[in-house]
């Protein structure tokens, strides 16, 4: 089976969860698959700073979340792995109401609203605790 790699940035600002809209629509936290020899910490870094505009800093390391997932298009199963960092804003100023189409920091109570995914709600409602403890 093929094992395809990722980093997910669970991002908080105050009580809102940065959330972003992908291809299908569903509101999900933000990751980004790594290549072979790609530093995780840098790539988790680097999606949000350069692919959301905005800077962050990893706080720690949140753990792993893995799932098959089978292809039809290739006809094969694969299994996704996503190591999770908790990460912070480095501006909190151009954070505040940042919320445009498709990226954007929702409060933690909407945002349990909006997401279908189970595993990112689960991230959220468990580091957000310790993540205010860190605050």
């Amino acid at each position: 089976m093929l094992v395809r790699n990722y980093v997910g940035g669970v991002v908080f600002s105050g009580d809102s969860v940065l959330l972003l809209k992908n291809e299908q629509g569903e509101w999900r936290l933000p990751r980004k698959a790594i290549r072979k020899g790609e530093n995780p910490n840098e790539v988790a870094v680097k999606k949000i700073e350069e692919g959301l505009g905005i800077a962050t800093e990893i706080a720690y390391t949140a753990g792993q979340t893995n799932y098959e997932f089978s292809s039809l298009t290739r006809q094969k199963p694969f299994w996704n792995k996503t190591t999770w960092y908790v990460m912070k804003p480095l501006n909190e100023n151009k954070t505040k109401n940042k919320e445009t189409g498709n990226i954007g920091f929702v409060k933690i109570d909407k945002a349990m609203d909006i997401i279908d995914s189970s595993q990112d709600k689960s991230l959220i409602n468990l580091y957000f605790k310790k993540y205010k403890g860190l605050a």
